[in-house]
């Protein structure tokens, strides 16, 4: 999934940038470490500790080429910034519901400067403008070279993405995989009679439970608390592809493209 700059702006310091719409922000988990002072080489720890419906994975241009990295959506980031303690996560906190609020009223975050001068705030536009044109041409080009990159390659199934990786995987990859977000993945296994969610955590009906598809790793959060995230194996992601492919004729996009 490619996502588009909804905002971009200084806070606090930083360099902030918002992704995705309004009604659904999203936040690079990298750029979010960085805002609170997190060590960076520490962000999967980070987002061990945040719920699966609240990351996923989307495609970003950056030094330029599409890179693949973590997103964090609204509650993910207020959750990061929740478990925090420095100063510095509560007044981004405070900002960054200020500067959501006034995209969803405004379609921008309006400063009052800009409010109270038009040729300020149409020259902030035109820039605006101006920049996304750009980075959309930039972006243009190398989705034309990743496509010719694409078709000289012999085409992969599925299967064979899927038997070179051995390690565990949150389904928010898999839910990837088929262009999907992880809670629509898990409301359709819910459907199917694969899971059931107990308090923020998925785990398997016991038809499924033996069956060596997922493992359940505990992190611990701090001294009272801990919380369980479930990750598939590579034997649960074929079921998995079975199962979709089977039940409700759902393809992984690398196949949906051989079909099309």
């Amino acid at each position: 999934m490619e996502l588009t700059i909804i905002n971009e702006q200084e806070v606090l310091g930083k360099h902030f940038t918002v992704y995705g719409t309004a009604d659904e922000p999203l936040f690079v988990a990298k750029d979010v470490a960085e805002w609170i002072e997190y060590d960076v080489s520490s962000v999967n720890k980070m987002l061990d500790k945040i719920d699966e419906d609240e990351k996923l994975v989307g495609t970003l241009f950056r030094s330029g080429q599409n890179r693949e990295v973590w997103f964090l959506t609204e509650n993910g980031l207020y959750e990061v910034l929740m478990q925090s303690r420095k100063p510095l996560a509560k007044e981004f906190k405070k900002k960054v519901k200020e500067i959501l609020k006034s995209i969803r009223k405004h379609g921008l975050y309006a400063i009052d400067d800009l409010l109270e001068n038009p040729d300020m705030a149409i020259a902030a536009l035109q820039k605006l403008k101006e920049e996304r044109q750009l980075r959309l041409q930039a972006q243009e080009e190398v989705a034309q070279k990743n496509q010719i990159i694409q078709e000289l390659q012999p085409k992969a199934t599925y299967y064979d993405l899927v038997l070179q990786n051995k390690s565990l995987v949150p389904i928010s990859v898999i839910a990837k995989d088929y262009g999907m977000s992880a809670t629509k993945l898990n409301k359709i296994l819910h459907e199917l009679k694969v899971q059931y969610k107990q308090g923020s955590t998925w785990l398997l009906y016991q038809k499924y439970a033996g069956k060596g598809y997922t493992q359940s790793k505990t992190h611990t959060i701090d001294a009272d608390y801990s919380k369980m995230h479930t990750y598939w194996t590579q034997k649960g992601r074929l079921f998995l592809y079975d199962l979709l492919k089977n039940k409700k004729g759902i393809l992984p996009l690398i196949e949906q493209k051989d079909v099309a």
